[in-house]
């Protein structure tokens, strides 16, 4: 028995075998009285319109006959019943009564008797409009702002949305991409329409635009005549809370309105601009739902009836109180009476009509006491060592939840070669002219229990690879240790982007459970470059600046000691084995590093290699201030390039699939229509199919080699791209001192994939995840959060926008943004920093501006054009 449930003030059975739903219930004071008291209006699936007046000597009584004030029978079923002004000329309330077929208004005025038999009130029908079509619920309000009227819509069971000022019908509408009706309600601060569809989007719609758009009673006309009519209609926003909604409701006051929707399993409340607010989860399945407005500024609070009989208040997401209902409410609404101010009206599907307020019932039950009795101490204590016994045993033998050991059933160890190998494991041995070296790894595998089958998984980036990726062990015992080894070395002709690789093993224990192992390690500069003779001059330069003294380089890189000269301790160059040369530079004056190439994405490496030996050489001489900085400005425009080649190559796989598609369609044609010549009895010439067939044959096979070399070089020039990202994101994080945290948010930014697939690829994925921190973290002001989430990805048309976003993250972050993953973090410090990005404003960004903004010293390379086939008709 709850201690907290609903008290009872007023209550009553509607009906006989009658049905409601959450449309059936209306409070207001439908008769206008000078005192301003609510009546509660009810309408039936059975045709029943009922209006009361409650009004109890003492909470809980039965109802007094002179409660009911009205009760007629309309015959046909009613679905909702709303108060509001519907008759023009009064600002008087009226009541409308939405049924199947028909929309009626009517009057509810009272007389006052003359005798004992007390008040007369009579139900008065002012207009009425018959439907075309089966509705489904209606809302209404002051459609386009009008003063001291409520228009009407009334949504069909076929998506059309009717709209009635008041006598006259105004205008029909449908829905774009209609299945199934939802519920509807308006907003009159924002004058816009809220509906949830099939598809599980909250969808809003401008009355303006429902206004202008095409009329609804030309969608059965020619086309034509469809796409000149008026306009398309579309959405104001969408958002998708992946759920059936129950109902609507809406929340408004001077400031901003709010939405709320209560689904099947969450509660959501949604800003009027789209963006959401905040989600609940429900422990139970909701019934029905009604906001109000709180008392605390900021805040909102909810009336949520379930299945069990439960009614629960929150305030947002906080559960503040919780009462039992004696039935469970499909309509919930809150009304003021002659006595009491506040009520709760809860109904039923069964027409249980109750008005209630909060409460308790306390419970006067005491509990007997408890025999007393002398506690043996010697008998608990060996019933205690008994269990501890029990449960030491089952704990040895069962393995149902992880165990919490200080150490892990299998540890993996990794144990890298100092020097390359003296026989190199590569494939091929040469790549571009160019020894190919390789090293030896090695992963020490130890068991600390029996682990059954377990397998070694190696893995590396591409153009690196392994001589041997998977490893099948035989079960191990406790305290084995094995050992596997395998070599790493370059395979394909260009450098790769990171330098590193992961050993993964995976095993079950005795009782059957998988587990995973895994372990990271870091390759040696020396696998990928040689030592190289300095170059004076290069295309493309970085400059690195440490708050320390220039150290000697033949310290920094005592491995590539064999290339230095006893003259030149300040210059020395690396060879990329499959890439470009790359000389480093030390000031001996200044605190500086100058890093050149004729390669932008051959920079990375080398930059990142010099950073982290700069710190571990620091760290040795106990300096703890160290750091890093880049002066600016960002060299976005080389990396553009990089962009726009990658982008050529993937528009030219789409352009080679839709060739090579039409070519194969060709070449089956062909080859039914020799099928039939071959299989006609009475022979025909062929009229050269054959040589159209070898023809077309030829072509198919030229498309599929030249797809496949542009796939190729699309895997390569994903590689350089994924390594000037890298650049681009050490220069930022250097340029602008990010923490870890900013860091790593950057990079899942601009680095979201690991591949390029058809379905997915690079520009798309990152100008989505940009724009995301333009509009949160990094937006200039809370307007610019509204986010508009899309269903799917796509392939863009070009880079253009890309650019100009990337640029803005560069700018915005240069001006003192911070990346974090809420949008509270949003305000901007005005920081100047030094060599800083030049102010934007984001609507008047050009390409001219790009290179004005970001223009580097350097003159632009050439591109290389991409292989096309040409004439193959």
């Amino acid at each position: 028995m709850s201690l907290f449930k609903a008290r009872d003030w007023w209550s009553l059975s509607v009906g006989q075998e009658e049905e409601f739903d959450q449309g059936c219930l209306c409070v207001a004071n439908i008769d206008n009285s000078a005192t301003g008291h609510d009546k509660i209006i009810l309408g039936s699936y059975m045709g029943f319109l009922r209006v009361y007046a409650p009004n109890p000597s003492n909470p809980g009584e039965a109802m007094n006959p002179e409660e009911q004030l009205v009760e007629v029978h309309l015959k046909d079923p009613i679905i909702q019943v709303e108060a509001g002004k519907f008759v023009s000329g009064t600002e008087n309330l009226h009541l409308a009564v939405l049924q199947p077929r028909k929309l009626s208004v009517y009057s509810v005025s009272g007389t006052t008797g003359t005798v004992d038999h007390g008040n007369q009130y009579q139900l008065r029908l002012i207009y009425e409009h018959n439907l075309q079509r089966t509705a489904c619920n209606m809302a209404y309000g002051p459609f386009g702002g009008v003063k001291g009227r409520d228009f009407i819509c009334i949504q069909s069971m076929d998506g059309m949305l009717v709209f009635f000022e008041q006598e006259s019908y105004a205008f029909g509408r449908f829905l774009p991409g209609f299945l199934l009706p939802g519920p509807l309600c308006y907003i009159a601060r924002t004058d816009t329409f809220i509906t949830v569809s099939s598809s599980r989007y909250v969808e809003s719609y401008k009355y303006q635009t429902l206004a202008v758009a095409t009329d609804a009673d030309t969608r059965q006309e020619s086309e034509h005549q469809k796409l000149v009519s008026g306009k398309k209609l579309a959405a104001d926003w969408m958002l998708s809370i992946g759920e059936i909604a129950l109902d609507l409701n809406v929340l408004s006051n001077p400031v901003a309105a709010s939405v709320f929707v209560l689904g099947e399993r969450n509660f959501f409340c949604i800003k009027e601009n789209g963006q959401m607010s905040f989600m609940k989860k429900l422990e139970h399945n909701p019934s029905c739902f009604l906001p109000y407005a709180s008392v605390c500024e900021g805040t909102s609070n909810s009336l949520i009836g379930n299945h069990n009989n439960m009614l629960l208040v929150y305030q947002d997401v906080t559960l503040q109180w919780a009462a039992q209902l004696p039935h469970v409410p499909v309509a919930i609404r809150v009304a003021n009476f002659q006595d009491l101010k506040g009520v709760v009206v809860t109904l039923s599907s069964d027409g249980h009509l109750q008005c209630s307020y909060l409460g308790t019932d306390p419970s006067f039950f005491q509990a007997p006491k408890v025999e007393s009795r002398e506690i043996n101490y010697d008998e608990l204590d060996a019933e205690m060592k008994s269990l501890h016994k029990i449960i030491k045993e089952a704990s040895k033998t069962q393995d149902i939840l992880p165990l919490a050991e200080k150490e892990d059933d299998l540890t993996v160890a990794i144990h890298i070669a100092p020097n390359m190998d003296a026989i190199s494991q590569a494939v091929s041995t040469e790549v571009e002219g160019e020894e190919v070296p390789s090293i030896t790894v090695k992963v020490k595998i130890k068991t600390r229990l029996v682990v059954q089958n377990p397998k070694v998984a190696v893995s590396v980036q591409p153009p690196l690879a392994v001589t041997q990726d998977l490893f099948i062990i035989d079960s191990m015992g406790p305290g084995s240790v094995i050992t596997v080894t395998f070599g790493v070395f370059l395979k394909n002709s260009y450098p790769p982007a990171e330098l590193g690789g992961a050993v993964a093993v995976s095993y079950s224990t005795p009782t059957g459970i998988p587990r995973v192992s895994q372990c990271n390690f870091s390759l040696p500069l020396r696998l990928v470059c040689i030592p190289a003779s300095p170059l004076k001059n290069a295309n493309y330069k970085v400059t690195i600046d440490t708050n320390k003294l220039p150290v000697n380089l033949l310290e920094i890189f005592p491995d590539f000691v064999e290339a230095f000269e006893e003259e030149q301790v300040n210059a020395f160059g690396l060879q990329l084995i499959a890439g470009s040369r790359v000389t480093v530079l030390a000031s001996k004056t200044s605190q500086r590093y100058r890093i050149q190439s004729e390669a932008f994405e051959d920079l990375w490496l080398i930059i990142k290699e010099l950073n982290t030996r700069f710190e571990k050489h620091f760290a040795k001489q106990g300096a703890k201030d160290f750091r890093c900085s880049f002066a600016g400005p960002i060299p976005l425009q080389e990396y553009f390039e990089k962009i726009d080649r990658h982008f050529e190559l993937r528009l030219n796989s789409e352009k080679y699939q839709d060739l090579l598609s039409e070519r194969a369609v060709q070449f089956r044609a062909i080859q039914r229509r020799l099928l039939t010549r071959f299989k006609d009895k009475t022979p025909a010439p062929l009229q050269n199919l054959d040589t159209l067939m070898d023809g077309t044959y030829r072509q198919v096979i030229a498309l599929a080699d030249a797809a496949e070399e542009n796939r190729a070089a699309l895997c390569q020039e994903f590689t350089r791209l994924r390594s000037a990202t890298h650049l681009i994101i050490l220069l930022i994080e250097l340029w602008q001192n990010l923490n870890r945290d900013q860091t790593v948010i950057l990079e899942a930014t601009l680095l979201p994939l690991l591949q390029d697939t058809p379905q997915l690829g690079w520009e798309e994925s990152v100008d989505a995840a940009v724009t995301h921190l333009l509009r949160t973290c990094l937006s200039k002001s809370p307007k610019d959060q509204a986010l508009n989430l899309t269903s799917h990805l796509t392939m863009p048309k070009d880079t253009s926008k890309l650019k100009k976003h990337i640029t803005l993250l560069c700018d915005r972050i240069g001006k003192g943004g911070r990346l974090t993953l809420s949008a509270e973090g949003s305000a901007q410090t005005p920081i100047v920093m030094p060599g800083g990005c030049a102010p934007i404003m984001e609507e008047e960004i050009t390409e001219l501006e790009l290179r004005g903004v970001f223009a580097n010293k350097r003159q632009h390379s050439k591109q290389g054009k991409s292989r096309e086939i040409q004439n193959l008709k």
